[in-house]
């Protein structure tokens, strides 16, 4: 009997690792987002100097806001791993204490979906304005 609450104790502990490893795949995700946002704006500026556009002044200026968007987006993938972070000792705690109850974390979520639909808007809107 004791070998058997051990054995489940571990794979506890086993699957609340593999799910704070999901959450810090996904956020390196969202911080290389970012990144590539940020260098977005470069490349197109680069590209309208290449070609001999002549609105190359409006190219400068939209570089401002990918700079900025990736910028918050690497920074809110930090974020989110530092909250991933507390979420996997608190439910690693929550197993060392032998808790029944398990108490999802809805505050992580929660800001992950209301931040990737915010900064879905926003990329939406640079890139309608920027193609027509």
């Amino acid at each position: 009997m004791k070998n058997e609450i051990h054995d489940l104790r571990v794979s506890d502990h086993m699957a609340n690792e593999r799910t704070f490893l999901a959450w810090v795949r996904t956020n390196i995700g969202i911080m290389a987002f970012g990144f590539v946002i940020e260098k977005f704006g470069l490349f197109i500026k680069q590209m309208g100097l290449i070609l001999g556009k002549s609105n190359a002044q409006s190219l400068s200026s939209s570089h401002g806001y990918s700079s900025m968007i990736g910028i918050l987006i690497v920074g809110f993938g930090i974020l989110m791993n530092l909250m991933a972070y507390m979420n996997f000792k608190r439910v690693e705690k929550q197993i060392d204490q032998r808790t029944t109850a398990y108490q999802p974390s809805g505050t992580i979520y929660s800001l992950l979906i209301i931040t990737i639909i915010i900064v879905g808007i926003f990329l939406l809107i640079y890139l309608m304005q920027n193609s027509f």
